[in-house]
This record gives structure tokens, C-alpha cells and sequence, in this order.
């Protein structure tokens, strides 16, 4: 009896251990929050303006570059900003420093934008 109750305690650390070790796989490949925003238009304090997703390449940290009149767009994708009002600030432009500042890469949000 006593060795039929280790056996299931042995089996159930070894189910928790192995649930902890996928969670921390699952999030080791997740993507830092990220908003795209035009780079031509920070502004202190506010930051830069958040511009639809489309105006950002999917793959790479770039943008189209498009031109809106007499003003270029420079579109990129701007990582783990705080958001409000339309605009991103205090982020970085680079994913591996986003992924870095939150250990597993994830900041609790997902791919947003306008």
C-alpha cells in the first residue's frame, strides 16, 4: 500500500515538472507586443503615432517607406511600447532587445495596431 502511494506521488511531480517545462517552451517562442508606427513622427513626450499594420513588413523590423505628400512615412515595428491616445513610447525598435527586457519575450500582449 505504502509503495503503491509513492509511485503516485512520484507521478504526479514528474506530470507537474513536465507541465512547467512546457509553459516555459510555449512562451520561450512567443513574440514581444508590437505596434507599428511611422518614424518620422515622434514627438516628445508623446512618442510616435501608431499607423495600420499593413504599412509594416511582416518579417522584417522596415518599413514600406511610403509617401504621404510632402511628408515620407518610414513605417516600422516599434516592440513592448506604452501605448495611449494613438501613440507608442519608451519601446525599442529592435526584437531581440524587446525579447531581452522580458525574459520569455512575452509582455502580455499580442500584434496590434490601427
Amino acid at each position: 500500500m505504502a509503495e503503491t502511494r509513492r509511485r503516485l506521488r512520484s507521478g504526479t511531480v514528474m506530470l507537474g515538472g513536465v507541465g512547467l517545462l512546457a509553459a516555459a517552451l510555449s512562451a520561450c517562442g512567443s513574440d514581444p507586443d508590437r505596434r507599428c508606427v511611422d518614424r518620422n513622427s515622434y514627438d516628445f513626450p508623446d512618442g510616435y503615432k501608431i499607423v495600420a499594420d499593413k504599412n509594416c513588413k511582416t518579417s522584417g523590423s522596415a518599413g514600406k517607406g511610403r509617401s504621404t505628400g510632402s511628408k515620407r512615412s518610414d513605417a516600422a515595428w516599434y516592440y513592448d511600447a506604452e501605448v495611449s491616445d494613438g501613440r507608442a513610447h519608451d519601446g525599442t525598435f529592435s526584437r531581440g532587445d524587446a525579447v531581452d527586457r522580458d525574459g520569455f519575450g512575452s509582455s502580455g500582449g499580442g500584434t496590434g495596431g490601427g
